[in-house]
């Protein structure tokens, strides 16, 4: 995606958490985030409908990062695109309101009050869930002034989005409410190092977040294109198509370079535990929402993104992922305030 492109689905009024971002998100050191480049879309399948979209508009006027419609690259430019991203983000919607009915069941067991059925009526009745689909930029050339990315169809998405990670014993057994590893970890978890190059420590204020497998690319002989040019409508852009008019399927690496690039979560303990997710299965990790709704019964788990540090494949190896976070509808109450008061703390914090 070049410069011209970028800039027809960039959204500023919605600080770039609707359509094209790259280098907006602030990380806890203060720096601007240049090493990957998101796309996001407001993925629940109601809020497509130009009514409902309006409606939550008008209710809430001065949040456009989560009220904003959809911007979507033209047919013609990427055939099929908008469906096959809709087809996915649903699928993995579903999905999670089966992992919510789990949580409740747990949750009915463990928190005196608790409204059952209360997170699978969150993630499945929400017009706010957002996606996103992330690039990122191999980590040992300078991010591209014209960000650029490679152009085809995917075969696996992204192995754990920028908003990600899981924790393996969130359902195991009882522990102090008082309890918050990621506090324990102190500056040391939100400081940039040379183990969080592609994704700064963090945590996702949502409830459940779906990821997919990871997709690593060798820009070294798939080479990003990037350099805009005035010809109409498009510049220099020329991706390739199959034999039905379709995206070309990228070439995908078997698996990242080096073994120990992708995904990290800290577990309540502290320790640091790399998250392989196979490329037929879905992931789901919990968010700060769903920590305050189950009073703390579910933490948030704090994680990272690795980038590789070989220098295999002209040390150009891109990394590509989809998250989807399932978040509750703008009204809802998350402790004592709603969730668009929540997530606007988020925001203002972030961008």
């Amino acid at each position: 995606m070049i410069d011209y492109l970028a800039e027809k689905l960039e959204v500023p009024e919605a600080k770039w958490l609707v359509g094209w971002s790259c280098g907006k998100e602030t990380l806890k050191s203060g720096r601007y985030d240049t090493l990957k480049g998101s796309y996001y879309v407001n993925c629940a399948p109601e809020f497509e409908d130009q009514d409902t979209q309006r409606n939550i508009a008008s209710q809430y006027p001065s949040f456009p990062e989560y009220t904003a419609p959809n911007v979507w690259p033209s047919e013609d430019l990427l055939p099929g695109f908008k469906d096959t991203f809709q087809e996915l983000c649903t699928l993995i919607i579903e999905v999670a309101v089966l992992v919510a009915r789990a949580c409740d069941k747990y949750a009915q067991e463990k928190i005196p009050d608790y409204r059952a059925g209360f997170l699978e009526h969150l993630v499945e009745s929400s017009v706010s869930s957002k996606a996103r689909l992330l690039h990122y930029f191999p980590v040992n050339r300078s991010p591209p002034t014209s960000a650029g990315i490679n152009v085809g169809a995917a075969t696996g998405a992204g192995e754990e989005g920028d908003d990600e990670g899981y924790d393996e014993d969130e359902e195991e057994g009882d522990f102090d409410e008082e309890e918050d590893a990621y506090e324990e970890l102190g500056n040391e978890a939100h400081a940039p190092s040379e183990d969080d190059d592609w994704c700064a420590t963090h945590k996702d204020h949502g409830c459940l977040t779906g990821l997919t497998s990871a997709m690593f690319i060798d820009e070294s002989t798939n080479r990003p294109i990037s350099q805009p040019t005035p010809n109409p409508p498009y510049g220099h852009f020329d991706p390739k198509y199959d034999a039905n008019g379709h995206l070309a399927t990228l070439p995908e690496l078997t698996s990242s370079p080096d073994p120990e690039a992708g995904l990290y979560i800290h577990s309540r303990e502290g320790d640091v535990v790399k998250v392989n997710i196979p490329r037929d299965c879905l992931a789901f990790q919990t968010g700060e929402a769903l920590e305050v709704i189950t009073k703390g019964r579910f933490k948030a788990v704090p994680h990272f993104v690795r980038g590789p540090k070989t220098v295999s494949h002209g040390g150009r190896v891109a990394r590509n992922t989809l998250a989807v976070f399932t978040q509750p509808n703008l009204w809802e109450k998350v402790g004592d305030t709603d969730f668009a008061g929540f997530a606007r703390g988020v925001v203002e914090r972030n961008h």
